[in-house]
This record gives C-alpha cells, sequence and structure tokens, in this order.
C-alpha cells in the first residue's frame, strides 16, 4: 500500500500540525519527505531489520522514549498528542499506533523534529530539507542519513507524483 503525496499532506500532516498550533509550509514537507525516505510512503509499515514502524519508521523504544524524556515536560503537548491516538488501542498496544493512526505517528514524528528545535519559518530549499532529515531526525533505527538518497526519494515519490494530472 502506498499514500499519494498530495493527500497526505493536506488530509493528515497539514491538520496534524494545526492541532500543534505549526502551520508551517516547510514542516508539512518536511514530514511528507521524511515519510517518503523512511518508508516510500507506506510501501513498509514495518522494517525488521531496524524495527522501525509504520510511515516515518519510528521504533518502539525511540517512541517509549519521545513520552518520558520530552514529552513529559509539556503537559498540554502530551494531551495534544493523546488526543490522536486511539481510546482504547492504545492502552493495549500504543506502539501499533505508529504503524495504524497516521495522524498519531505524524504527530510522533513531528515530536522528533520539534526536540530538536528546528526552524521552520523560512522558506527552505529541498537540500535544505535533506540537512534537516539528516541531522535532526532521530527515530530510533540507527539507519545512515544520506542526504542524497533523501532527495532522490523525495523527488521521485513527492515531485514527481505531484505534477500528475487526474484525467
Amino acid at each position: 500500500m502506498s499514500i499519494y503525496a498530495q493527500e497526505l499532506r493536506e488530509r493528515v500532516i497539514k491538520p496534524c500540525l494545526q492541532i500543534f498550533n505549526e502551520d508551517s509550509e516547510v514542516a508539512e514537507i518536511l514530514l511528507l519527505a521524511t515519510a517518503a525516505r523512511e518508508s516510500g510512503l507506506g510501501q513498509h509499515c514495518c522494517c525488521a531489520q531496524t524495527n522501525g514502524l509504520g510511515l516515518y519508521r519510528i521504533t518502539a523504544e525511540k517512541h517509549i522514549e519521545l513520552w518520558d524524556k520530552y514529552l513529559i515536560q509539556f503537559p498540554d503537548l502530551a494531551s495534544r498528542q493523546r488526543g490522536l491516538a486511539s481510546q482504547q488501542q492504545f492502552l493495549k498496544d500504543p506502539h501499533a499506533e505508529l504503524v495504524t493512526n497516521l495522524s498519531y505517528a505524524t504527530a510522533m514524528a513531528w515530536m522528533i523534529y520539534r526536540r530538536a528545535a528546528i526552524d521552520t519559518s523560512k522558506p527552505l530549499e529541498s537540500t535544505s530539507l535533506a540537512a534537516l532529515w539528516a541531522n535532526h531526525f532521530d527515530n530510533g533505527t540507527g539507519s545512515p542519513r544520506n542526504a542524497e538518497d533523501f532527495m532522490q526519494t523525495y523527488r521521485s515519490l513527492v515531485m514527481d507524483s505531484s505534477k500528475k494530472l487526474v484525467a
């Protein structure tokens, strides 16, 4: 299963960022490009080699760390994040939310970038997006961060798909 890039951006990423009062085109594109690079926009839900889960390949360990070491410092932010989770399933298997809940997974990916205190207020070139990803998106997998691979994936899955017209 693969997700159409523009639909992911408009229907999941943008509304999710608005919940956190982050109205930034740079943040939208960064998360979209991250999903493209990490999972091929949903082509793989789980990566056995790195234990990465969902669109953004966040590990269970990183998920716990974000809750226990970052979100705990910001009760309002944590409440908004928890509000995106399923009511009952989160209590049974919180890490499954990274695979089955696109909004929750997107918000958690945003927490990784937010924790790094990146500046999304200025327009960035696509190569700068690659540098932000390579330097700040620690999803816990330990996978190598190659900016050129990021750009190639971004071009093929995001840029090329945005040029296609529906007949």
